[in-house]
């Protein structure tokens, strides 16, 4: 089965965007994979942790002490917030009720605004090294993107076809890279940049409701702002999201996942499994590591509002 850049429909993914010259994958890639049904029950229950583990990561990238890498997890469920998010009015007393509805809340460091998490959300990172002089984010939010959609096309290279990038207004989160079908969002890419190394984070929605998930978030604003229409932060429109099963993708994140991995190797990537590396070499970072465990405290104590 023809991948979507096989099939001449990569060019169209940008169309109406200035182009720039594209960004290239390593030609290696250590693959860690953290998906939801594996996580402990500490691990599960601590939203911070992927993304403390992605910090802790990126430093190690940037020192050279680990290739470039790609990092694929879910998680079993809860709303992260944006730092402009976590500053509206009402903002606690709204984590608190999505708390008590069984929603677990957090804020993270990288760009962008609120987004759920739950087994039907595909993250996918790529972290990288930075080049000297490289000032351009704009390629690796490029990069990312098409390997989503050559990721959805690797099982549903139709759907993959009507892909296109582009703010969606209504959706949460909302920015330049959206990726959407038929008007319909289903991926939000944001980034985090250190000193010698960066990563590229998309939240990819690939079964579910997105509906649902957008009318979650709808709600988080509605009481975080009090109702004030003077404030900034996105108006949420739920029909404007859509998960990649709603709109003819893959409606599993298994699937996904492995269409990620399959669009890296079809690029030409090595992937090599984490478990692998710690063989060859020793260095080993899990979820569990004080360094992560760590990280995730720092974070929650420097961004909590």
């Amino acid at each position: 089965m023809g991948s979507y850049e096989e099939a001449g429909e990569i060019g169209k993914l940008f169309e109406g965007q200035k182009q720039s010259s594209a960004s290239e994958l390593p030609s290696r890639l250590v693959l860690f994979e953290h998906p939801a049904e594996e996580l402990t029950a500490e691990e599960a229950g601590d939203m911070l942790i992927p993304f403390a583990f992605e910090e802790a990561l990126c430093r190690d990238v940037g020192a050279g002490l680990v290739p470039p890498c790609l990092h694929i997890w879910s998680h079993p469920g809860g709303v992260v917030l944006g730092l402009r998010d976590s500053k509206l009015p009402h903002a606690a007393a709204a984590m608190a009720g999505l708390e008590q509805a069984g929603y677990r809340t957090a804020v993270r460091h990288s760009g962008g605004a609120a987004v759920p998490l739950d087994t039907g959300i595909v993250n996918v990172s790529l972290v990288l090294p930075k080049a000297p002089g490289k000032l351009d984010f704009h390629d690796d939010f490029r990069l990312l993107a098409s390997l989503i959609a050559e990721a959805a096309a690797a099982s549903n290279p139709q759907a993959a076809a009507q892909i296109r990038a582009g703010e969606i207004a209504g959706s949460y989160c909302p920015g330049d890279f959206d990726l959407a079908i038929g008007g319909r969002k289903f991926c939000g890419i944001a980034q985090r940049r250190q000193s010698g190394a960066y990563f590229v984070h998309a939240f990819v929605v690939v079964s579910g409701s997105g509906r649902k998930r957008g009318e979650l978030i709808r709600g988080f604003y509605e009481t975080a702002s009090g109702g004030d229409e003077s404030l900034d932060y996105p108006r949420v429109r739920p029909e404007t999201i859509a998960a990649l099963g709603e709109l003819g993708g893959p409606d599993a994140a298994a699937v996904y996942a492995a269409g990620i991995r399959q669009a890296a190797e079809r690029r030409g990537v090595q992937l090599t499994p984490a478990g692998r590396l710690r063989q060859e070499t020793g260095y080993d970072l899990q979820y569990s590591d004080p360094r992560v465990l760590e990280t995730a405290a720092t974070l929650r104590q420097r961004y909590a509002r």
